[in-house]
């Protein structure tokens, strides 16, 4: 309490200092311009500015809150027009996730409009218009989107990719994403959508050739690629022994691409396998044997030796005695065992086969075991158990087939 009264008698004692200060010191204004002449006090002078300062503050505020309550009134305002557009991105948005396709449509049309980059809200509405089968709707959209925001290309490109997978445009797809592919080499989701849809519709050429850029990116694992390679380079074997040529001339297309592969691919297991699958399809048999042959030296797979055992060289004695020197590494494989137990069918030694099927089974029922003892038995004139293991192979057969959907159960 005491220490407002402090204040107020400083306040008083302020302002008598003043008006004595303003008493004696009056000043002189002075302002003349043609035919207008003001003159007062300095005191009156300043008084009459600081009142028309005062006015011109409130003439002021009063138009902004005049202007400001004809915006909240007037529906075509810009205020209001923002709102409008801000519910309509939010409506669309939610409708987009729950699958309302044409109100979402609508309303992310709408809110695209009032935005300088209205990137987001184009995209969901063109994603919405390829639900409603508006493929053509869809496309100018993206084109739309194009125009507001150029530097967006990769995104829209992407997006126009997926609508035309929707679409079952495969093609499409593929040159949308290799002409982004072109113009951003290191763009990396580019990238991965392009190398899936090239394994997908099998160019395994296109593959080949983007195995590089694959190569420098680094989302893939070194096995990753691995597979990647051997299936491109797999693929490709196979796509040129299903071309409807001259064998003559696929077999001289398939030696020039296996020439392509690097040194270390041509001794690869995988690939030396579908390449010499190739050429028994073509009856390069000599050329398959001797490909085998000097790859399973340093390698004994399992894929080698049965297709070693389906090639028919030159020798045939010759091709079982070298076959049969492999059984001192793996005596007791079962792939090796079935494949000398063909090498014997070829030079007629029935016993001999016989007795390689039977060990080949000892060591691992399979399938196609079952069957080529069946057969020889079946040659050889023991019909029951040829016809045991005729079904013994059927049914090994059938449990590696996945199983059977279950019929639908109908009431009466």
């Amino acid at each position: 309490m005491k220490r407002t009264y402090l204040i107020l008698l400083a306040v008083i004692l302020c302002a008598a200092a003043l008006g004595m200060f303003i008493v004696e010191h009056t000043g002189y204004v002075l302002i003349s311009w043609k035919t207008f002449r003001y003159e007062s006090s300095l005191w009156m002078f300043l008084a009459v500015l600081a009142a028309a300062l005062a006015l011109l503050y409130g003439l002021r505020t009063l138009i902004k809150m005049t202007l400001v309550s004809t915006g909240l009134i007037n529906p075509w305002s810009r205020r209001n027009q923002s709102r409008r557009h801000r519910l309509a991105a939010e409506q669309g948005i939610l409708d987009l996730a729950q699958g309302h396709w044409k109100n979402a449509l609508r309303h992310l049309r709408r809110a695209a409009e009032g935005e300088e980059k209205p990137l987001v809200y184009f995209l969901g509405a063109a994603n919405a218009a390829e639900k409603l089968g508006y493929s053509e709707e869809a496309d100018a959209l993206l084109e739309q989107a194009l125009i507001k925001q150029p530097s967006a290309e990769v995104a829209i490109a992407l997006t126009h990719a997926d609508l035309q997978l929707q679409r079952a445009d495969d093609r499409g797809a593929q040159e949308t994403l290799q002409a982004m592919h072109d113009l951003h080499p290191q763009h990396t989701e580019v990238l991965l959508r392009l190398q899936a849809l090239l394994r997908q519709r099998q160019d395994w050429s296109a593959l080949i050739g983007l195995l590089p850029a694959l190569r420098k990116c680094k989302r893939f694992t070194a096995e990753q690629l691995q597979d990647i390679e051997y299936q491109a380079w797999s693929g490709r074997l196979t796509a040129i022994c299903t071309q409807k040529q001259d064998p003559q001339t696929v077999l001289k297309t398939l030696d020039t691409a296996w020439q392509e592969l690097s040194s270390k691919l041509r001794h690869d297991p995988q690939l030396v396998a579908a390449y010499a699958a190739e050429l028994l399809r073509l009856n390069a048999h000599e050329q398959a044997e001797s490909l085998l042959r000097h790859t399973l030296k340093n390698n004994l797979n399992d894929g080698l030796l049965d297709l070693y055992g389906r090639a028919q060289a030159q020798d045939p004695a010759r091709q079982l005695q070298l076959a049969e020197s492999w059984l001192k590494q793996a005596p007791n494989n079962a792939i090796l065992l079935r494949a000398l137990g063909r090498l014997s069918l070829r030079n007629q030694l029935w016993g001999k086969a016989r007795d390689y099927f039977e060990s080949s089974l000892r060591q691992q029922r399979l399938a196609h075991t079952c069957a080529e003892l069946a057969r020889l038995l079946n040659h050889l004139g023991d019909t029951k158990r040829s016809n045991e293991l005729f079904a013994e192979s059927f049914q090994l057969l059938e449990q590696a087939l996945p199983a059977l959907p279950q019929p639908a159960l109908h009431n009466a």
